[in-house]
């Protein structure tokens, strides 16, 4: 069982980016391989899949889609790729803000979910969440915090660290730039 694979990516393609690791190139599946940087280094949380027929890794930016993507294939009827279609389009915060506010009709949104899937989804998540590290979105800080994580991330830093800084200012009632600019004074310390 994998946790993590860290090392060169050298391949990406519309669902799924190729890692090097010590002269291995692993194929790993993720919802969005255009978050990744070819020829760049990156940390890539693995969930392995294995059935009768096949083994697929599937990788996340941030262990908390990778713990999102681990509730959302308990629930009945969502597999691998089903839960990565999902969190190719949402976000990890407002997918839980949705399934929390049981908004069934936000979740329909998504390819592969009709009214009953959401529905089960709602039903065996919803208040399962404490252990995933989230954002209250009480207005549109959530988005500027998001945002302000992207712009970090494209100015070459560290996924790992530009998390690890913007969670200590994550309380700050700041728009996209006041991020940005606090969490760069900070990493630059």
């Amino acid at each position: 069982m994998y946790s993590y694979i860290k090392g060169l990516i050298v391949a990406l393609a519309s669902d799924h980016i190729v890692i090097d690791n010590n002269g291995i190139g692993y194929l790993v599946y993720v919802p969005n391989p255009y978050a990744f940087t070819r020829n760049k280094e990156a940390t890539v949380h693995i969930f392995q899949s294995i059935t009768e027929n096949d083994m697929r890794l599937y990788g996340f930016e941030t262990s908390e889609q990778k713990e999102l993507f681990l509730k959302l294939i308990k629930v009945k009827g969502i597999g691998p790729k089903s839960a990565v279609a999902i969190l190719a389009t949402g976000n990890v915060n407002d997918i839980i803000q949705a399934i929390e506010n049981s908004d069934a009709k936000f979740l329909k949104s998504f390819p592969g979910i009709g009214p009953k899937a959401a529905q089960q989804i709602i039903l065996d998540l919803k208040g399962k969440f404490d252990g995933v590290e989230r954002i209250e979105a009480l207005s549109g800080d959530a988005k500027e915090y998001e945002e302000a994580i992207e712009v970090l991330v494209a100015l070459g830093y560290k996924q790992k660290d530009v998390e690890k800084v913007m969670k200590t200012i994550r309380n700050e009632n700041l728009d996209t730039n006041g991020f940005v600019k606090k969490a760069l004074a900070l990493m630059t310390k």
